[in-house]
């Protein structure tokens, strides 16, 4: 018993340490987001990325954008929230500019401040693919563009007619390199 309890934690020690020396990034920044023929939708995005996350080619993000941080302000524009999280495989991710693709999914809700369109859908889940390039300065800087499609969008009828296919995003994100340092 006592070896099992030594080699268990041994064992974790050991997956302990290994994960502590290996790289990982943490980048926090904006987003910036245009439906094609539609709102500006902004927010706050991350990505992360480690080394055994497919050797740092397989990044997962996330972003929070809203037509409340765009398009929304000061006019009667409708309210959007998206929450969405996805996984992007960078296929150069040693060199500063870095092509990516990959898949995301969230939530999409849109508040249409009035009691007359509570027939209307007003919650849906977003799945949808993005592409995209990713520019790596040497200063702790990380800007991205991006083209997304929303696999599941608007018909009025059973998805709100409001959530546009095609997307636009710009992320300026800022590298958290100390992070994660000893």
């Amino acid at each position: 018993m006592l070896v099992k309890k030594s080699v268990l934690v041994v064992s974790l020690v050991i997956l302990y340490v290994n994960m502590m020396a290996q790289k990982r990034e943490l980048n926090v920044g904006l987003a910036f987001q245009q439906t094609q023929y539609l709102y500006n939708e902004n927010g706050l995005a991350f990505d992360y990325s480690c080394a055994n996350l497919l050797n740092k080619h397989l990044h997962i993000k996330g972003a929070f954008v809203s037509s409340r941080l765009g398009s929304a302000i000061g006019s009667n524009a409708l309210k959007q929230d998206n929450y969405m999280i996805g996984a992007h495989y960078y296929f150069s991710n040693e060199k500063p500019l870095q092509y990516f693709a990959g898949l995301n999914t969230g939530i999409f809700h849109v508040d249409y401040e009035d009691a007359l369109f509570d027939v209307l859908p007003s919650n849906n889940t977003l799945f949808g693919i993005e592409t995209g390039l990713s520019y790596r300065f040497k200063i702790p800087l990380n800007v991205s563009f991006s083209l997304g499609y929303h696999l599941i969008n608007g018909n009025g009828t059973n998805v709100s007619g409001s959530l546009f296919p095609v997307y636009y995003k710009l992320g300026v994100y800022y590298r958290l390199e100390k992070l994660f340092t000893h």
